[in-house]
C-alpha cells in the first residue's frame, strides 16, 4: 500500500506542535530526565473526534453513517522512562487502524520527542462505532478526516512524554468470564450451509444464532484475563494511567460515534481508583485504558444459553461491560505490589506475508456476480456472494505479498506483544504458555490492520474469519510464522534481562 501523499504535512505539524513550547524529552538522553536510574510515567487522552457528520463507520457489510456523537473517540496514550529507553502505548478508539495513519503519527512524534518508532505501540480497540480510518466491505473513510488522526495521535504520544514524573509501576491479572464466548461453532455431521462462494464445505459458523440445530459445541476456547498495567507518582501516590487487556470484540455496535466498552471502561476505571480526588486537581489527569486482546473469535454473546440472553440496548451493554470489568480490574489493581526500579526493552519485526487472492477462475466468476447481482436502493449490495465478489477484485490489486508488523516489549518481568491482526484466541493462549517472563498478554489489531488472524486449523474450518476479502487476507501459514518471530522475540528479550 502507498503511504499517502500527505505525508509531506509532517514538516509543517511538527513545527506548529514545538512552537511556543517548552522542549521536549529525547527520550533515550538521560540528562534530560535527570538520574539516569529514575523511571517515569506520564499519560494523556487526545480527542480524535470527527467534526464533520455523517460520518462514516465501520462494522458492517454495509457502508454505515453515524449523525452524531454518543461519546467522544480518543487515542489513550500511556507513556514510560526507565531513564534509559521509552515505552509508549497508544490505544485508539478505531475499529480499524491502518498502517499509514499508524507510521504518520509515530514519524511525527519520533521527530518532535527522540523516542525511536519501535518503542511507540498504536493499536486500535475495534469499537465498531468509530468514524472509518480505513475502507473495509462497503464502507469508505472521509479522506478530509483521515488526514486529521495520524497528526492528533502524535500530539497525545507528545503531550504523554510532556506528562512524565517520578513513578512506581506495578502489575496484575483477574479474571472475568462473564463476557467472552468463542463465536466460532462447529457444523453437525451431515449438516452444511453455503458460504458466500457458493460453497458447502465450512465446517464452522460464527454466530449461528440461539438453539441452531445445525451446531454442536464452540470451536475453540477463551481468554479470561484482565491484565492490569498501573503506574502511579513517587510524590504522592497519585494514579496517572493504567492500561488493561481483555479479549473481547466489542460490546455493541452504537448508532452514534462511541468507544464501546473499551471508552466506558476508561471512566469507570478513573472514578474507581480515586483519581478525582481535589488533592490532584491541577494536575495531569488520569487515563485509563482498555486495550482488546486476541479477541479474534470471541465476542459476548452465549448462544448456547437456555433461555436466550436477555437483550438490552448499545448503551446500556457497554455500560455493562465496563462496570464488570472494571469490578475485576480495580481488584487486580489493590493486589498490585509496586515498583520504582523498572527496566524496559522493545523488539520489532517487519514479515512479508503472502496475500491469499482468487484464482483466475475464481476472478472471473466474482466479476460475473458483481454484473448480474443487482443492488439495493441505496446503491450497495445485500448480496453476501456480491459483496465477497467486489472483495476478490480488490485483493487483486493487493502485492503479493505484505509487511507485517510485529513487536515485543519486556517491563521487569511482564512481556506484551503487539500483532497488527484480530488475533484468534488460541493464539494468545499459546504465547501466554510459551512466555519466559511471569506474565504475557497480547494487544491485537496493533501498528496497522492486516485482516483476521486465524489458525490453520480454523482455515482448514472454514467460516467468516477465514473467507478471504480485506478482512481476512494473509496466507493460512501466517500465524505460525508470526508465532515463530514472536518466540523468538522472548528469547532475545530474557537474554538481555539476564
Amino acid at each position: 500500500m502507498k503511504i499517502p501523499s500527505w505525508f509531506a504535512l509532517f514538516g509543517l505539524l511538527g513545527t506548529a506542535l514545538a512552537a511556543g513550547q517548552a522542549p521536549v524529552l529525547k527520550s533515550n538522553s538521560a540528562p534530560a530526565l535527570g538520574a539516569a536510574s529514575v523511571f517515569r510515567a506520564g499519560a494523556y487522552a487526545q480527542d480524535i473526534s470527527p467534526t464533520k457528520f455523517p460520518a462514516p463507520i465501520n462494522g458492517n457489510m454495509k457502508g454505515a453513517f453515524a449523525d452524531g456523537i454518543h461519546d467522544p473517540m480518543h487515542a489513550r496514550c500511556l507513556a514510560l522512562h526507565d531513564g534509559t529507553r521509552a515505552l509508549v502505548f497508544v490505544v485508539v478508539d478505531a475499529c480499524l487502524l491502518p498502517r499509514e495513519i499508524v507510521e504518520e503519527a509515530k514519524e511525527i512524534a519520533s521527530r518532535e520527542t527522540g523516542v525511536p518508532k519501535n518503542q511507540i505501540l498504536v493499536s486500535a480497540t475495534h469499537t465498531h462505532s468509530a468514524a472509518a480510518l480505513t475502507p473495509a466491505f462497503q464502507s469508505d473513510p472521509d479522506p478530509d478526516y483521515v488526514k486529521t488522526v495520524g497528526p492528533n495521535i502524535a500530539r497525545g504520544i507528545i503531550q504523554a512524554l510532556k506528562n512524565l514524573e517520578p513513578a512506581e509501576l506495578g502489575w496484575a491479572f483477574g479474571s472475568d468470564p462473564v463476557h467472552v464466548f468463542n463465536r466460532r461453532w462447529l457444523v453437525k455431521d451431515g449438516e452444511t450451509y453455503e458460504n458466500p462462494f457458493g460453497l458447502t464445505n465450512d465446517r464452522a459458523r460464527m454466530n449461528p444464532g440461539a438453539g441452531n440445530l445445525k451446531v454442536s459445541v464452540p470451536a475453540g476456547p477463551v481468554d479470561q484475563d484482565v491484565a492490569v498495567l498501573a503506574v502511579r507518582s513517587v510524590a504522592d501516590k497519585r494514579p496517572l494511567g493504567l492500561l488493561a487487556n481483555y479479549s473481547l470484540h466489542y460490546a455493541s455496535g452504537n448508532p452514534a460515534i462511541s468507544a464501546d466498552y473499551f471508552g466506558a471502561f476508561a471512566a469507570e476505571i478513573a472514578s474507581r481508583v480515586g483519581a478525582a480526588d481535589p488533592r490532584y486537581e491541577g494536575k495531569p489527569a488520569f487515563v485509563g485504558i482498555m486495550s482488546n486482546g486476541t479477541s479474534g473469535n470471541i465476542n459476548g454473546i452465549n448462544f448456547g444459553a437456555l433461555p436466550p440472553r436477555t437483550r438490552r440496548n448499545a448503551a446500556e451493554n457497554l455500560q455493562v461491560v465496563a462496570r464488570t470489568l472494571a469490578d475485576t480490574a480495580l481488584e487486580a489493581y489493590e493486589s498490585i505490589k509496586w515498583q520504582a526500579k523498572v527496566t524496559l526493552d522493545s523488539e520489532e519485526a517487519d514479515l512479508q506475508l503472502a496475500v491469499r487472492k482468487a484464482s483466475p477462475p475464481e476472478l472471473a466468476q466474482a466479476r460475473e456476480w458483481m454484473d448480474s447481482i443487482p443492488k439495493d436502493k441505496d446503491g450497495q449490495w445485500s448480496s453476501m456472494k456480491a459483496i465477497y465478489a467486489r472483495e476478490a477484485v480488490k485483493l487483486a490489486d493487493y502485492p503479493d505479498t505484505v509487511p507485517v508488523k510485529i513487536q515485543m516489549h519486556r517491563i521487569n518481568d511482564l512481556s506484551i506483544g503487539a500483532i497488527p491482526c484480530e488475533v484468534f484466541v488460541e493464539i494468545g493462549l499459546h504465547l501466554k504458555a510459551t512466555s519466559p517472563f511471569a506474565r504475557h498478554f497480547t494487544i491485537s489489531l496493533a501498528n496497522g490492520y492486516n485482516g483476521y488472524l486465524p489458525t490453520p486449523e480454523h482455515h482448514a474450518l472454514g467460516g467468516y474469519e477465514t473467507w478471504r476479502a480485506r478482512s481476512s487476507y494473509l496466507e493460512t501459514q501466517a500465524s505460525p510464522k508470526i508465532v515463530a518471530v514472536m518466540e523468538k522475540m522472548f528469547s532475545n528479550l530474557r537474554t538481555r534481562s539476564k
